[in-house]
């Protein structure tokens, strides 16, 4: 929460506008006096009536001096704006009911229709509600209907009321799914289109530009001219007339029309400077391909520098050290890369970061012959980045398959809530390595996670991604989705000329979950060509018209006469008259010649038909698989079919479940949060976090400490017979292997002996406080565990108590906000969760209950960052509900975190 009066810098945010342009955003503040005079005196005589309800030539000094004097709690005003000009401004203010405000826009009538007023009514809801105000309300003039429209889309319950000539409007600001689901909507399409600008730009300009052979300048120039770039291509390099023969310009100001998109291949030194210029000349993007801003934090701080700068006056940043960006499509051919060639075109898209990596990427999807629609290498992705690229790629028909290398991950709460919209409608995948999230390559300026192993991949399964370890794998998985149908189930024919590779293969399906429901591994390809072809079509198209097969591997070695170019074609003409996918796996080939890794006999179908605006849809390509390594070939195809399982079912409602107070746990969290100093973390006695919990619907079985017998007994009698004993030690308190806990003690004589043997028990581990608890029906011991990740935000994780998570770490783990089905996956994941389901003859628990147990943590923790910890350790599930033996909760300042309910760019 901001301090009264201080200025609350953690409010700024550089934010993407309808257009794809951007803005800065920030709270106002009494330097902002001159430009909001300036801003005002732009503004029409209608705009002016329609704000003041009448006209003024120019604002009074005491109307300047309030409308940017404020204090930051109960009178709050944004500004937007484009360099050192205001283009908008919202605020509110505190009616006499504390809970209401009202509020106010102005918007500049040059930038009209960018959706200022939608970005700046976020901010002001985001502000209010953490500074206690939970309804807006606005007086609106009947004729100002784009004001009007900004309430009423925002996702809002508004109300209205139509008194003496003016419209009233009120509505609570909390969030509602509508208005989510709003401000995703908006994001979407700003981000997207700012990367559809990236990748079709009307006009380029090249600066640094160079005629040395060989230089980064010179082959950017090269390769967008020779590329087939549709648009006006410029060359700025102030020591040359004349580049690729066409005139050089000394500055980009000269170009003599605007210019979409700025290459840079200068100096880093020169890099802001020139960045500076483009800003002056109206340019709309940058693509930074200069390195050099890896060297420690100088070079981070240079690069902040620039994105700022870009932001702050309308550009976007693709960047620094990018290997560049491709478009396919012919009505733009755009290769402004290093790649020496535009690639084939095809349905996939590929984004990486470092340049090494796209290199890497470009390089292996030409090898296997696969077609690319676009690439984009983000470098230190200081700003555009793999969620900006994925919301475009969501609405692009030509990208059929998504790509990703993922070094870094600066926000995954808004990759998981993209990737899963994504991965809804075509297959995501993502490379990433075990140390990704870790640690941070050069030029990075991203949070690094404190998460337990495990939870990043797991955030990815959640969100519906193929999660792979490798660029390798990652093309694999490519070149059957780019070129085959999708398999619709696990069942899996299995071809081959080798009884033993045959069974190998089969062999190898059942790991990964595939049902090898047809086999056969005798087939007679010795013939030649004129009968071996026949045979294999036949044998093929048998085992794709069985119901139970979805796919097929073929795997040969090699047969005398045949050649796989033939093979690929017949195997697929069967794939595509059985509408299922054929794998080839050519093995034991040692000619050079022979091709045996990507897509053979590729051809091309009719294009699907386009979403509505979609734009032209690309000839969707076809194509055989092939592989050399069996292993490698079944792994993909599985892969896939788990991705198509996921994307069939149903993704359940994120869970709401009843007897919630979200109001009165946060005011009860922000009167805790009082005693909390600095990075300290306070943690809640007993009572606290029963308290807290009980907000949630969740109910701690009372237990009672005690020092001595009698107190134990009198304890005993206040809670009900029988009870429960245990030591208070966090580490021994669940372990009655070692004398920590002893059950069912029904009689005050039985009590007092077991408090005297428990103390002697203990004594090797020392002396410990003692406590008696009611006894609770006997049940599985389970753990919860939720923490507020400096990356992930919050991270649920639950497994079966005891050693199954204290010694085999057999933990699942989940990223709130859950849904339903997020929640069910989250209690089967464990390898021990089967003695939750009627293990070695005992009876399934109440899984239903534990679930509903963990939708109400998950809850719990998705709305309170400032819940540093929270364990439930253990709850005891039985066949008829849980108990929750025990919780610890502590309580700490927060980061604000990456992915918030204001639509911002990060650093």
């Amino acid at each position: 929460m901001a301090e009264q009066g201080q200025y609350p810098e953690y409010w700024e945010a550089d934010v993407v506008l309808r257009d794809g342009r951007t803005g800065h955003l920030r709270p106002v503040s009494p330097a902002d006096a001159e430009a909001l005079q300036a801003f005002h005196m732009r503004q029409s005589q209608s705009s002016i009536y329609l704000r003041f309800f009448t006209y003024k030539a120019k604002l009074s000094g005491r109307e300047l001096k309030r409308f940017t004097n404020v204090d930051y709690r109960d009178r709050v005003a944004f500004v937007i704006t484009l360099g050192p000009e205001i283009v908008g401004i919202g605020r509110y203010d505190r009616l006499d009911d504390p809970t209401e405000a009202e509020v106010a826009f102005n918007i500049s009538d040059e930038h009209q229709g960018r959706g200022i007023g939608s970005i700046l009514l976020e901010h002001l809801a985001a502000a209010a509600r953490e500074n206690g105000i939970r309804r807006f309300s606005a007086e609106v003039l009947p004729e100002n209907r784009k004001m009007l429209s900004v309430f009423a889309d925002a996702g809002y319950e508004v109300r209205r009321a139509f008194d003496d000539g003016v419209i009233a409007l009120d509505f609570d600001i909390d969030p509602t799914d509508k208005s989510r689901a709003v401000m995703e909507s908006r994001e979407h399409r700003a981000e997207a289109r700012s990367v559809a600008d990236l990748l079709a730009p009307s006009s380029i300009a090249v600066i640094g530009a160079s005629r040395e052979w060989g230089s980064v300048g010179y082959q950017l120039m090269e390769h967008i001219v020779e590329g087939g770039y549709t648009g006006s291509v410029y060359a700025v390099n102030p020591e040359a007339f004349e580049l690729a023969g066409m005139v050089s310009y000394g500055k980009i100001s000269e170009i003599p029309e605007p210019v979409s998109l700025a290459v840079i291949a200068v100096p880093y030194d020169q890099v802001q400077c020139v960045a500076e210029e483009c800003a002056a000349a109206g340019v709309k993007h940058l693509l930074v391909v200069s390195a050099g801003f890896d060297d420690g934090e100088a070079g981070l701080a240079r690069q902040r520098r620039l994105v700022r700068y870009a932001r702050a006056n309308g550009m976007r940043v693709l960047g620094p050290a990018s290997l560049g960006l491709i478009n396919t499509r012919p009505e733009v051919s755009l290769n402004a890369s290093m790649a020496p060639a535009l690639p084939r075109r095809g349905g996939l898209g590929l984004f990486s970061q470092s340049a090494a990596i796209g290199v890497l990427l470009y390089a292996a999807a030409q090898r296997r012959r696969l077609g690319l629609s676009s690439t984009i290498s983000a470098g230190n992705r200081a700003d555009v980045s793999g969620n900006d690229v994925m919301q475009y790629w969501e609405d692009d028909a030509d990208t059929k398959v998504v790509g990703l290398y993922l070094e870094s991950v600066g926000n995954p709460r808004k990759f998981s809530r993209i990737a899963r919209r994504l991965a809804s409608g075509k297959p995501v995948i993502v490379a990433k390595s075990d140390v990704t999230g870790l640690q941070l390559p050069p030029g990075h300026s991203v949070r690094l996670t404190q998460a337990p192993q495990g939870a990043l991949d797991a955030m990815l399964r959640q969100s519906g991604v193929i999660r792979v370890a490798t660029n390798e794998q990652l093309m694999d998985v490519a070149q059957i989705a780019c070129s085959q149908p999708l398999p619709r189930g696990r069942g899996l024919a299995v071809l081959s000329n080798s009884a033993a590779l045959g069974r190998v293969l089969a062999d190898a399906a059942v790991p990964l979950e595939l049902d090898a429901v047809h086999l056969r591994a005798d087939l007679d390809l010795d013939r030649g060509q004129s009968v071996a072809l026949p045979v294999l079509r036949e044998a093929v198209a048998k085992a794709l018209a069985d119901e139970a097969v979805h796919s097929a591997v073929v795997t040969l070695l090699p047969a005398p006469g045949l050649d796989n170019d033939s093979i690929a074609e017949t195997l697929l003409d069967c794939s595509l008259e059985a509408g299922k996918p054929v794998v080839a796996v050519f093995t034991g080939i040692m000619d050079p010649g022979q091709y045996t890794e990507g897509v053979l006999a590729a051809r091309e179908q009719a294009p699907a038909a386009p979403e509505e605006d979609a734009g032209a849809a690309v000839p969707l390509p076809v194509g055989l698989p092939c592989f050399s390594s069996p292993g490698a070939a079944v792994t993909a195809l599985a892969a896939l079919v788990r991705y198509t399982e996921w994307a069939g079912r149903e993704h359940g409602h994120y869970a709401e479940p009843g007897g919630v107070d979200t109001e009165a746990a946060q005011a009860f969290v922000d009167e805790q949060m009082a005693r909390v100093a600095n990075t300290d973390l306070l943690r809640l006695g007993p009572a606290e976090t029963a308290r807290l919990l009980g907000f949630y619907g969740i109910s701690v079985l009372p237990s009672l400490p005690f020092r001595t017998d009698d107190e134990a007994v009198k304890a005993a009698d206040e809670l009900g017979w029988p009870v429960v004993l245990k030591t208070m030690d966090e580490h021994l308190r669940h372990r009655l292997d070692l004398g920590g806990v002893r059950l069912n003690i029904s009689s005050e004589q039985s009590l007092r002996s077991n408090i005297s043997e428990m103390r002697t028990a203990l004594e090797p581990y020392g002396s410990f406080e003692l406590e008696v608890q009611s006894m609770a029906p006997s049940g599985q011991g389970c753990v919860l565990r939720a923490i507020e990740d400096p990356l992930l935000g919050p991270v649920l994780s639950f497994g079966i108590a005891g050693d199954a998570v204290n010694l085999l770490d057999d933990w699942a783990h989940g990223i709130p906000p859950l849904t339903s089905v997020d929640v069910a996956d989250l209690v089967r994941t464990p390898r021990t969760s089967r003695r939750l389901f009627g293990y070695q003859g005992l009876p399934k628990v109440d899984v239903a209950a534990l679930e509903d147990l963990i939708a109400r943590v998950a809850l719990l923790k998705d709305e309170h960052p400032e819940i540093a910890l929270l364990e439930i350790n253990p709850v005891l599930v039985s066949v008829q509900g849980v108990t929750v033996l025990s919780a610890d909760i502590r309580l700490g300042n927060p980061q604000q975190r990456t992915d918030s309910a204001r639509r911002a760019l990060r650093d």
